[in-house]
């Protein structure tokens, strides 16, 4: 058929069927139009439906209450209205079904043509109530997880057309009802595949959730898609069950495994965008214990949200400082996230009413592994150990209890341990900054012989030393004017340069 008379035959049918009901049945040409293989011809019959249904629904042509099934309603006992009624109703049905399946078609205009109808359907459905309750108010739940469950595709990416949707979760009873139909997608789709992680459908739906934009104050909600004569007593109005339907949402999506990508994502809005809008923050522990288990950036990130928790909502976690510590290996000063490890880190050890103990066992590690970090690592870890002593003069002993050569093999500081007060930290030295003042590049070692004389109280600024780097300190040697130095010349004598050695009288360098 082509895509022309595809066009008029369909803005034929439009016009019977809105004419007279003599041709209902005309209504099959439309829907099966909506599964042709043209992509014009689909978008026709789209805003086909949307004008016919539409104009149904205003006009009260479609049976109101629980529907039967079609065979049902052939029965005597209702009458030819009703019956007109309940055959069309049946293939509204079967219209918004298609429409659902379209959000995964593979024009993404498609799609969006398909979204944007059924959306409008949704809000005709709000003012001509198609589902009897004994509430005052309704909202078209089935017809919105229809649209979630389509936007939440298990086979694609539905990215693009979840930010064509943001425009709808503007509006506040749109969100709550979203939220509330995400909540229950994820819960049936999980368990159904047996907790197995669901890479593109999880990413679909963190997607979706992630750009649900909450209110802090009751009084901004008052943007409703469907407008109520006593808005003040619906629920929906109530900024206590956005809340929990937002805080269900989002523990019934962390509950289940994550695809290693999601942590991070999930990790880096937490303490913005979700913990402020939830009745219970502390009731994210769980997630943010297993994403600690994950390693590497995820395990600093989840420590973050930790903290926030520790810090903001009197959350009790004991094994909080064990864990960071724990984090501190060799491979923090190569990672590319160091930058912010020491950000947070610094965070995390600024109070000053942690324990002597506690604050020396960090300063000693980090002065052990500092013996292998490279230039740039150590330009920023050596200031970061002396702020530590300012912040805490009961561990200056560190740097002024003396320790002859004889005794360093017995440093009693124990770095397999894992718990910070079993370290013995305070009873050992920072003989490693002593160490450094002997390093090969000329920056490293002038930093290190801070200590040499007494820390100042101001502590250093090292907010620009996080991001130095290694090529940046060799552009900034390569630049510098070196002044003229006074060499001592020995001439070479023998292979190995030396005078008197037995290479010496043997060969001679021709």
């Amino acid at each position: 058929m082509a895509v022309a008379g595809a066009e008029a035959a369909l803005g034929a049918c439009l016009e019977a069927l809105l004419g007279s009901r003599s041709s209902a049945n005309r209504v099959f040409e439309v829907l099966e139009s909506l599964e042709a293989k043209e992509k014009q011809v689909v978008l026709c019959a789209i805003r086909t439906c949307s004008r016919l249904f539409g104009a149904l629904l205003e006009r009260g042509e479609l049976f109101v209450g629980k529907l039967p099934p079609e065979e049902e309603s052939l029965q005597e006992s209702y009458s030819a209205e009703d019956k007109y009624k309940i055959w069309m109703r049946h293939r509204y049905h079967s219209c918004t079904n298609c429409l659902g399946e379209l959000l995964g078609h593979e024009s993404f205009q498609v799609k969006e043509s398909a979204l944007c109808t059924l959306m409008k359907f949704l809000e005709l459905e709000a003012k001509h109530l198609l589902v009897q309750t004994e509430w005052s108010f309704s909202f078209p739940t089935e017809l919105l997880k229809l649209v979630v469950e389509g936007l939440i595709s298990m086979e694609e990416d539905s990215s693009l057309l979840i930010s064509r949707f943001q425009e709808y979760l503007e509006h506040d009873d749109v969100r709550y009802f979203v939220m509330k139909a995400v909540a229950e997608n994820v819960g049936r789709v999980m368990q159904k595949n047996k907790e197995v992680p669901l890479p593109v459908y999880q990413k679909n739906a963190f997607a979706l959730i992630s750009s649900i934009t909450m209110p802090s104050e009751e009084s901004e909600i008052k943007n409703f898609l469907v407008a109520h004569a006593n808005q003040q007593e619906w629920k929906v109005s109530k900024l206590k069950e956005h809340r929990r339907a937002f805080e269900r949402m989002w523990l019934g999506f962390l509950k289940h495994k994550l695809p290693g990508s999601l942590y991070k994502k999930v990790l880096v809005i937490l303490h913005d965008s979700i913990l402020p809008h939830m009745n219970e923050p502390t009731l994210m522990i769980d997630f943010l214990t297993v994403a600690y288990d994950v390693g590497g950036a995820i395990s600093l990130l989840a420590l973050n949200g930790l903290f926030v928790l520790m810090l903001h909502h009197n959350l009790e976690y004991p094994d909080f400082y064990k864990k960071l510590y724990s984090l501190l290996d060799p491979s923090v000063f190569h990672v590319k996230y160091r930058a912010r490890f020491f950000r947070l880190l610094d965070l995390f050890l600024s109070s000053s009413h942690l324990p002597a103990y506690l604050v020396a066992a960090f300063a000693k590690r980090l002065g052990r592994l500092s013996l292998t970090a490279p230039p740039d690592a150590l330009l920023m870890v050596i200031p970061f150990i002396c702020n530590l002593l300012r912040r805490h003069p009961s561990c200056k002993v560190l740097l002024h209890r003396p320790r002859g050569p004889e005794d360093l093999l017995e440093d009693p500081y124990r770095m397999a341990e894992e718990e910070p007060s079993e370290s013995k930290a305070l009873e050992s030295s920072l003989w490693e900054l002593k160490t450094l003042q002997s390093h090969y590049h000329p920056d490293v070692a002038k930093a290190a012989s801070v200590i040499n004389t007494s820390l100042s109280e101001m502590e250093d600024d090292i907010a620009e030393l996080l991001e130095l780097t290694s090529y940046e300190i060799f552009d900034r040697d390569l630049k510098k004017e070196v002044a003229t130095v006074p060499l001592e010349f020995q001439q070479v004598r023998g292979l190995f340069g030396k005078r008197n050695d037995v290479f010496a009288e043997h060969f001679t360098l021709g």
